[in-house]
């Protein structure tokens, strides 16, 4: 990253940047001052194993100008190779970056969920971020012809900053097709926080969030989650251990 010293560590065969909350935050505000484009993923295990099943999503992951450890799941793959690495929540992250924008001008962009969650969001933000400048709004159910229309849209518009909550990896390849297009454009994939902006789903209580389990607490209150975290998290972690063991014996 420019303006940062980057330091990466790789996750079964993707980078993610080792980055505190704070330094990763600045890496993105250099990029708005300095007008250049980026690509932030929000990465977790899930998006992890995805990216070693489909090689064009791993491709998508592998060229993103900053990869932020998104979860506990991240935190503890990184503590096997004993590195303690502090997590950023993509839903925070975003939240600070837009208060960035409001402060200092940048215009805004959300794609994705349902048109009432998506409106919701929007009013909501600007009810707390006082000159908040959001010149696209958009829900995220198109269909493929629809969908050059949006790409039309948005490269006239070039929102400085554009959200995309289409969930993954639907969301890290439509930022992929889109990127070239706008040169001046940040994009970050956010997943379910217009959601949470909208106020349609609560966060979990402050100590959860701290304590790195807030995904116990989303998944005890809708344990339809219960699927996605298990066996794949423990599964996941399995492999991060034995390649952790293979390096360690190709060193010796």
């Amino acid at each position: 990253m420019e303006g940062l010293q980057s330091k990466k560590e790789p996750v079964l065969g993707f980078e993610v940047d080792l980055f505190t909350f704070e330094e990763a935050l600045q890496c993105v505000h250099n990029a708005l001052k300095e007008n250049r484009s980026m690509h932030i993923v929000t990465i977790n295990p899930e998006m992890i194993t995805n990216g070693n099943k489909n090689d064009e999503f791993g491709r998508v992951l592998n060229e993103a100008d900053l990869t932020i450890p998104d979860g506990v799941g991240i935190k503890l793959a990184l503590k096997v190779k004993g590195i303690n690495q502090e997590v950023v929540p993509g839903v925070d992250f975003s939240k600070r970056l837009i208060g960035i924008c409001a402060l200092e001008g940048y215009t805004i962009g959300l794609l994705g969920a349902k048109e009432e969650i998506v409106q919701k969001a929007a009013a909501n933000l600007r009810n707390e971020f006082e000159n908040l400048n959001i010149t696209y709004i958009r829900n995220g159910y198109f269909d493929e012809q629809q969908e050059d229309i949006i790409r039309g849209e948005l490269t006239e518009i070039a929102p400085r900053v554009l959200f995309v909550a289409l969930g993954s990896p639907k969301q890290e390849l439509f930022i992929s097709k889109l990127k070239q297009k706008m040169p001046r454009t940040i994009f970050i994939g956010v997943g379910g926080s217009f959601d949470v902006w909208s106020g349609c789903v609560k966060r979990a209580p402050e100590i959860y969030q701290k304590m790195g389990l807030e995904w116990l607490y989303r998944t005890v209150k809708e344990p339809s989650r219960f699927k996605r975290i298990f066996p794949a998290l423990p599964l996941f972690l399995i492999q991060v251990i034995i390649e952790t063991i293979q390096q360690k014996i190709k060193q010796a």
